[in-house]
């Protein structure tokens, strides 16, 4: 199956966990098999003193005392039952350690995934039996999988093979050979045959553990239209929150503009920007600028001045200063209390009474 050449960009973390959600990780088949069998080899040397002892006393107990027993349909069963729990002990430590390894090997891989996506059938493979089988037969990965399958066969094939060439002339004298030196040569050899297998399935499964991973990540991968879609999904989309923010905009103007009428006095620049003073000892320790507008919205507010008879003052710099320093509903910074308090000083509102006007 051909990759779309447009998805270039990582996946995003979304994107992953939605893919996490749906099951799909990368997870190596070989590790699982290669750790398994690695971890019964070990544990089959440690315990094979043990284990040969016990098969020993089954194999006693099945071909002595109890091969006189009433052949009756209820005495086979009991000796069934008897031997198969006798082996079922004997092999219960190895099966415990192999699966807890798997479990282990699996969660390293794949982390944790518990999801009831997982558990939901999908049934419109159901309805496509074609595309089931062109993806059983024309997929590369079923290919890929088929190579690793013969790869592992031949490894376990060779393996005896140069075994028992190796081996060949040794057959025959053990024929003369005590029954315990037969099974010491028997359990040697096997353990040499699974070490000779082991090395090619380390091989393959290294090659596998890094190609799922590859192939997974290029799987994942997005276009940019893809990850833009993305972003739009979880920021909102631009151009509707340009328009949120316009109508905001409008809205704080309004309110702004409202308060233009209370004002004492309107600092200009005298075109660019405007600022609207109020000073009320009652209510702040320092005048407070109640609206500010540049160029259009500037004129807007002198407007309103002039039609409230509200005393409009030129001043550059403090206008400027006013404009960026001081946000609506602050109070001025100290470093303009002068130039604000000697503007403040000539308006009629805030002269003394018999000050000269």
């Amino acid at each position: 199956m051909a990759r779309d050449p447009s998805k270039t960009e990582k996946a995003t973390p979304k994107r992953r966990d939605k893919a996490r959600e749906k099951g799909s990780v990368p997870r190596s088949q070989e590790l699982p098999k290669l750790t398994v069998l690695m971890t019964g080899l070990f544990v089959l040397r440690i315990l094979i003193g043990d284990l040969g002892d016990d098969l020993k006393s089954v194999f006693i107990t099945f071909l002595g005392q109890n091969l006189r027993f009433e052949a009756t349909p209820d005495g086979v069963t009991a000796l069934l039952w008897m031997l198969s729990g006798k082996l079922a002990m004997m092999l219960l430590p190895l099966l415990v350690v192999m699966a807890i390894v798997a479990y282990i090997t699996q969660r390293l891989q794949v982390g944790k995934i518990w999801h009831s996506q997982l558990f939901s059938p999908d049934f419109s493979k159901l309805f496509n039996p074609m595309g089931a089988v062109q993806k059983l037969l024309i997929n590369p990965r079923t290919l890929l999988q088929l190579g690793k399958q013969v790869a592992m066969a031949a490894a376990i094939a060779v393996a005896p093979y140069l075994i028992l060439k190796n081996k060949f002339n040794e057959f025959l004298p053990l024929f003369y050979q005590p029954t315990d030196a037969f099974i010491a040569f028997i359990l040697e050899n096997g353990f040499t045959l699974v070490l000779y297998t082991l090395g090619p399935m380390l091989l393959i499964a290294i090659i596998d553990v890094w190609y799922t991973r590859w192939d997974y990540e290029e799987n994942l991968k997005m276009s940019k239209d893809e990850i833009k879609d993305e972003t739009k999904q979880a920021l909102g989309d631009p151009v509707i929150k340009n328009k949120q923010k316009q109508k905001m905009m409008e809205v704080m103007q309004r309110r702004m503009l409202q308060d233009v009428p209370k004002a004492d006095v309107v600092i200009t620049n005298p075109t660019h920007f405007a600022c609207a003073l109020r000073y009320d000892p009652k209510e702040t320790p320092a005048p407070m600028l109640l609206a500010k507008g540049a160029d259009h919205l500037a004129e807007k507010i002198k407007e309103i001045a002039r039609e409230n008879r509200i005393p409009i003052r030129e001043n550059k710099p403090l206008a400027q200063a006013l404009y960026k320093q001081v946000e609506i509903g602050q109070v001025i910074p100290e470093d303009l209390y002068q130039a604000v308090a000697s503007i403040l000083a000539q308006l009629d509102k805030f002269k003394r009474p018999g000050r000269p006007r």
